[in-house]
């Protein structure tokens, strides 16, 4: 049976650039107990007061790695990208160490493919997804996009005029564009969970779900 990890497990940042410093401190937001490692001081000492513990050592090193217990988290997060070697190393060694859960940024798709084959569990690929959120942000019909698998994403707009001032039924959203409201936004009111019912008028803000292309689709009804 495979153990299953506690939610509030503590995590074992390594790489304290950008991306790693970003995602230990909000972890550390949320009350998570973040261990960060970097080989520059420099960086340690900078976020030394941010995190909940920092510390100066080479992850390329196993031996490096067990001292500072990494072998004892259950969650890893292998932040260092720009090194394709480095992080290659990191992980493998992580693997060897048998922490459960590792999360590694990529800088390419082969890079991806290495770290995916010798054992990370999730990859992830930060500045290609911002690239693509900002894209899809810059036509000016979408506020704010989230991609999730199989093409699947989730969008916060503006309606079309097309649905506006009509019930939900009435504009047959979901049969004509083959897309989901999931919610909708009054100003002034919070969201709220949308029904066959709900009428969506001129300044209402609304959450989409559907595929990439319908969505895409949808939202530039009005060009």
């Amino acid at each position: 049976m495979v153990e299953r990890i506690r939610h509030d497990a503590p995590v074992i940042v390594i790489g304290l650039g950008r991306f790693g410093a970003a995602t230990a401190g909000q972890l550390q937001r949320q009350g998570r107990e973040v261990l960060g490692v970097d080989e520059d001081p420099v960086l340690v000492q900078k976020w030394a007061d941010r995190i909940t513990h920092t510390v100066q050592a080479d992850a390329r090193s196993i031996d490096a790695l067990q001292q500072i217990g990494a072998q004892d988290f259950s969650i890893a997060v292998v932040a260092t990208g720009s090194s394709i070697e480095s992080s290659v190393l990191i992980t493998a060694n992580l693997v060897d160490l048998k922490v459960p859960q590792i999360w590694a940024k990529a800088i390419s798709q082969s890079h991806g493919k290495i770290l995916a084959r010798i054992g990370a569990n999730h990859v992830i690929y930060p500045e290609r997804e911002a690239g693509e959120r900002v894209a899809h942000l810059l036509s000016g019909r979408m506020i704010d996009f989230i991609e999730f698998d199989d093409d699947f994403v989730l969008v916060k707009m503006y309606p079309p005029k097309a649905i506006r001032g009509l019930s939900l039924t009435e504009s047959q959203v979901r049969t004509k564009y083959n897309i989901t409201v999931v919610g909708v936004k009054s100003p002034g009111k919070p969201f709220t969970y949308a029904t066959e019912q709900t009428v969506v008028s001129n300044h209402d803000l609304i959450i989409c779900s559907g595929t990439e292309r319908d969505i895409d689709r949808f939202a530039s009804l009005d060009d």
